[in-house]
């Protein structure tokens, strides 16, 4: 056994192990951080588009969290209400993410990046076609 193997013994002796976090963990902090703020209306996932292709490019995760160097990088795909102010409701988001997955997780978070996916209107939907009675 060489010193250096020995000094490695050691230090793996004194230590009582490690804590991993998942990717999943910290998604779904995201996850239910982004659903409390206000003008949120769901998260967007994307799997297929109208005609049931699987879009490239995109997650069929709403939360895509990418960690290195114990830093983690955060994508958000939502949903919003037609009645919200945008960019106030996505800087909400970013700020209530990264102090949730902060304070439990201890990872710090470099970015909380927020896509709008779609925009839910609250009015009754238009009909698409009348049924007209033969005169």
């Amino acid at each position: 056994m060489n010193q250096h193997d020995h000094h490695d013994h050691q230090n793996n002796s004194q230590s009582t192990g490690n804590l991993k976090i998942s990717r999943e963990v910290i998604a779904t902090i995201a996850r239910y951080a982004t659903l409390e703020i206000e003008g949120v209306a769901s998260l967007a996932s994307f799997t297929a588009n109208l005609k049931g292709w699987v879009l490239k490019k995109q997650s069929a995760k709403p939360v895509v969290i990418d960690l290195s160097d114990d830093m983690a990088s955060i994508d958000i795909h939502v949903n919003v209400k037609s009645s919200t102010n945008i960019p106030l409701t996505a800087e909400r988001i970013q700020i209530a993410v990264k102090e949730a997955i902060q304070n439990m997780t201890g990872i710090a978070v470099s970015h909380v990046n927020i896509v709008i996916a779609g925009v839910i209107f609250d009015e009754p939907a238009i009909p698409l076609y009348e049924v007209r009675t033969a005169e």
